[in-house]
């Protein structure tokens, strides 16, 4: 998906972002330009894309192939404030988080257990054009008690010459037993509720009355 861009200069953040444009930087290790685009288009191209997925980054006619690396947040109004674009370069591999999609219905889920999801995205290194938009994990036949870890999953599930960059030990996904409910027992005793006033509560209304009485 292409994404438009301009170039600025520094100290420009405020203003741009006054009229509905993102601040931002694209580099690697030959390069640093600073950039802004359109903050609602960036918006529909992460929600269309994620951040895994190539972008082309057109910066006044010259294109660059770009992963978002970094988006600088505001916590309160929930909109970004700054990107960090990172120029791929071709035939070398980058580091990125790829999204899990679990499929098919477990063994243990049908048995009545729930699926206990530890991690919905995987570090691989992978070359740009090869990236994918998620990987399908199957999970069908995971029972009550199983776990699946990253080193259980198949070579052929990443695209070729990619590895992955998480712990073989690592869990991903555990179907554990079904949660029970204690009802309870006809025996149990249930103390009745025992509503009582003190004897000075009970006085204090005529203590009252007698220092009226007495004005």
């Amino acid at each position: 998906m292409e994404l438009k861009a301009e170039s600025r200069t520094a100290g420009q953040s405020r203003s741009l972002r006054s009229t509905g444009r993102l601040p931002g930087v694209m580099y690697n290790k030959e390069l640093n330009v600073l950039v802004s685009v359109d903050l609602h288009t960036f918006d529909r191209v992460i929600r269309t894309q994620g951040t895994s997925s190539l972008i082309d980054l057109n910066v006044e006619g010259e294109t660059h192939a770009v992963l978002v690396k970094a988006v600088q947040m505001d916590k309160r109004r929930r909109q970004p404030l700054h990107v960090d674009f990172f120029a791929v370069t071709a035939g070398q591999p980058v580091d990125v988080s790829v999204p899990l999609n679990y499929i098919g219905n477990s063994l243990g889920v049908q048995e009545g257990g729930q699926l206990d999801i530890k991690r919905r995205e995987l570090q691989i290194s992978v070359l740009p054009r090869l990236i994918p938009s998620s990987l399908a994990v199957d999970i069908s036949e995971l029972t009550i008690g199983d776990s699946l870890h990253v080193r259980d999953l198949s070579d052929s599930l990443l695209p070729e010459g990619a590895k992955t960059l998480d712990d073989g030990d690592l869990t991903l996904i555990t179907v554990v037993p079904p949660r029970t409910v204690e009802e309870p027992s006809e025996f149990d005793e249930v103390e009745p509720e025992v509503i009582t006033q003190s004897v000075e509560d009970e006085e204090k209304p005529e203590a009252e009355e007698g220092r009226e009485d007495e004005g």
